[in-house]
């Protein structure tokens, strides 16, 4: 009979959640729904990312909420990026036929997330346990 080797408890590892939001889901809801849908989400300590991304004025006013719900001992704010961000002046033959510059958009808990590259190809992200 073989012996059994007993295995020393380990410590469990801490997990980071990473929520990723179809277009599809975002689309059913209103812009002070999609804010309230992401800052619940950060505030239990998730990763959110936004296959659509935000609008400007959505992204605007998640900042603005985010920065009166933020508290010394508790809610420490968001961090967010936008892939790719978009272009200062929108493309007048897009507007014309309706098609909008498809962009990603993480957003996590400014406590945890550390952005450690960004370019127009690619966001790099470090995110820490608590």
């Amino acid at each position: 009979m073989p012996e059994q080797i007993e295995k020393e408890p380990t410590e469990p590892q801490e997990t980071v959640q990473i929520d990723v939001i179809s277009a599809a889901r975002m689309e059913e809801m209103t812009s002070m729904e999609k804010i309230h849908f992401i800052l619940d989400g950060v505030r239990e300590g998730k990763v959110v990312i936004l296959e659509s991304g935000l609008s400007p004025e959505e992204e605007s006013k998640l900042i603005e909420v985010t920065m009166t719900e933020i508290s010394p001992d508790g809610f420490s704010g968001i961090d967010i990026e936008t892939h790719p961000r978009p272009a200062a002046k929108p493309n007048f033959i897009n507007k014309l036929f309706g098609e909008e510059e498809k962009k990603l958009t993480v957003i996590g808990p400014a406590n945890q997330i550390q952005t450690l590259h960004k370019d127009s190809e690619l966001i790099s992200a470090l995110v820490s346990t608590k």
